[in-house]
């Protein structure tokens, strides 16, 4: 098993981890990353470059790379946390355009199932916590198909599993980025995993570091104030000058590799641009830490192409430029890519920076200079720190940079999951003893349920608080290995048989255990209640901690775990005696 992390520091994998922004990010919040795997040997090369020899870092292919052979690698059979994102190409939207992803000419993509090797490592070395990164096209890819096998295998594997979008403007990053996570849980750590991120402390001024962000499993949390509140908004939002107009000018196929900072255009900037921007050099991109500039070199672009780019305004695209008179030359089928070119506003979110970017420039115009932006813009939109090296060619540092999770938003995950296994400790879980009226067995909790489970959607609203929170409890008590989360996506699949048809609760009441929802593992006969209760919930007639009931999931946990039982015993003693 994993290490206590009250005593040594966390620990964690990194599968598929490209140039290493998930890395970067688990190891500013405390991780200590025992290796990370790719098969891509530019990434390789790159993480070398930046993380120091106590991450094994390994160019391999993890289709064919076992677990075993890894666990022999680095001495462990066990970790903390797994995080990574198999390639998502296979899942791009992008490709609907060729009918890759959608409709009757879906194409097969053994990319798709490459999620499949990341869930092996997690069966193999059963860290408490993992994080699957991917595009959102996940969700609809194959209408839905793997998004669902993602979560049932997942689950099949001993897994509390949820699905939520990360915004990652809201974060910290300067771009339109959402991407989808896919967070699972063991079964036997108690506890809801926080479905909504915070922004990182790196995102706040000295003054309201120390914060923490809540989470869902029963433990206290600091809530910020009115003023700390105010300053996530304006820290969190950075813009894309905020990241990229200190940065010396270059024209069209201009720069070199490695260069001085313009320090007379940075104070300058600063002076300008005030506390947000310097905010974001120095916190964010760390460029105290980074004696020269590196990877401020643009491509170059066609004649046509840059005459093409000084008739667009700031913010806008092709299409709107030639909407409002602007004759193009660009060759492109107006149809299809009306929207090629855009130069992006300076004062915006920048668009979503993708690994096409190692093809062209056409939709990165920089604000107002005649050119695509370089790969070290690029990298400071999404967050990479400006000592982080890239150590490869052009192309290939586009690539590198698109791919990666943004650093910012690795690191609002790493801490959450990071404060939630430090709270999910058997002490931190003890049980008041002035707690709400929790079932005692199965029987019991199925009774408190079973007069519900027929009750149309407006029968249910009439239901009386106490009698419907008795019956939420319940479903806590019984279903400890399910997020109230998942309760709102099922999918349209249905499972007719449930493995565990036998327990005791299928005895009691089938229809508890089957049919049920394969992508959220819900059982239908429940799936009402659960609107009901999400319905409840956002109107405030259940408070967070009626909702998201930690207790009555430990109730049920130590209910059916003798031994957990009698450390959270222990616990009750200790957390009593303080």
């Amino acid at each position: 098993m994993s290490t206590d992390t009250t005593t040594q520091s966390l620990t964690c994998l990194d599968l598929f981890c490209g140039c290493g922004g998930f890395t970067l990010g688990m190891e500013r919040a405390g991780f200590r990353c025992l290796a990370a795997v790719d098969f891509n040997e530019q990434a390789i090369a790159t993480f070398k470059a930046n993380f120091g020899k106590e991450t094994l870092a390994l160019c391999k292919d993890l289709s064919r790379f076992t677990p075993h052979e890894l666990a022999a690698r680095i001495g462990v059979n066990s970790v903390d946390v797994i995080v990574g994102g198999p390639p998502c190409q296979g899942f791009s939207t992008v490709r609907q355009v060729d009918a890759a992803n959608h409709g009757s000419r879906v194409r097969r993509d053994k990319r798709r199932y490459l999620f499949r090797y990341f869930l092996d490592y997690v069966a193999a070395f059963r860290p408490r916590v993992f994080v699957m990164e991917n595009v959102l096209g996940l969700q609809s890819a194959a209408k839905g198909k793997f998004f669902t096998m993602v979560q049932a295998e997942a689950r099949k594997l001993g897994y509390r599993v949820q699905a939520q979008v990360e915004e990652a403007w809201k974060l910290g990053v300067p771009q339109k980025r959402r991407r989808q996570l896919v967070i699972g849980v063991r079964d036997d750590i108690p506890g809801y995993f926080a479905g909504e991120l915070s922004p990182a402390a790196r995102a706040f001024s000295s003054s309201s570091r120390g914060h923490e962000a809540p989470f869902r499993n029963g433990a206290e949390t600091c809530p910020r104030s009115e003023s700390d509140q105010s300053l996530l908004t304006s820290a969190a939002t950075p813009k894309l000058w905020d990241a990229i107009g200190d940065l010396p000018e270059v024209p069209a196929g201009g720069g070199v590799e490695e260069c001085d900072y313009d320090l007379k255009r940075r104070n300058d900037f600063l002076a300008e641009r005030g506390a947000a921007a310097r905010h974001y050099l120095q916190s964010i991109l760390e460029i105290e830490r980074a004696s020269h500039l590196t990877a401020h070199r643009a491509r170059p672009h066609s004649e046509r192409d840059l005459r093409d780019f000084a008739r667009l305004r700031q913010g806008e695209h092709s299409g709107e430029a030639e909407a409002r008179g602007e004759s193009l030359e660009f060759t492109y089928s107006r149809s299809c890519f009306s929207d090629r070119y855009k130069r992006q506003h300076r004062d915006e979110l920048c668009s979503t920076i993708v690994a096409h970017l190692s093809k062209d420039g056409l939709m990165f115009i920089h604000p107002n200079q005649n050119r695509s932006l370089t790969p070290r813009e690029a990298a400071r939109i999404q967050t990479f720190p400006d000592w982080f090296w890239f150590p490869v060619a052009r192309t290939h540092q586009f690539r590198l940079i698109g791919n990666a999770v943004p650093p910012i938003v690795a690191e609002a995950v790493a801490e959450e999951v990071r404060d939630f296994l430090t709270a999910a400790q058997p002490v931190h879980q003890a049980i008041p003893f002035d707690a709400a009226p929790l079932p005692v067995t199965e029987d019991q909790a199925v009774a408190w349920v079973r007069p519900l489970l027929d009750l149309p959607p407006q029968a249910l609203r009439r239901v009386e608080t106490d009698v419907f929170k008795r019956a939420w409890i319940a479903i806590a008590f019984l279903y400890a290995g399910l997020h109230p989360d998942s309760a709102l996506d099922h999918g349209e699949t249905i499972c007719r048989k449930n493995e565990n048809e036998y327990t005791p609760v299928a005895r009691l009441e089938p229809r508890l255990t089957a049919p049920y929802y394969e992508r959220s593992g819900w059982p239908v006969v429940l799936a009402p209640i659960a609107r009901e209760a999400w319905r409840r919930f956002r109107n405030k007639e259940l408070a967070d901690d009626d909702f998201y009931c930690s207790e009555a999931q430990m109730a049920g946990m130590c209910y059916r775990n003798p031994q957990l039982a009698e450390e959270v015993k222990i616990a009750r003693v200790d957390f009593r005696t303080a």
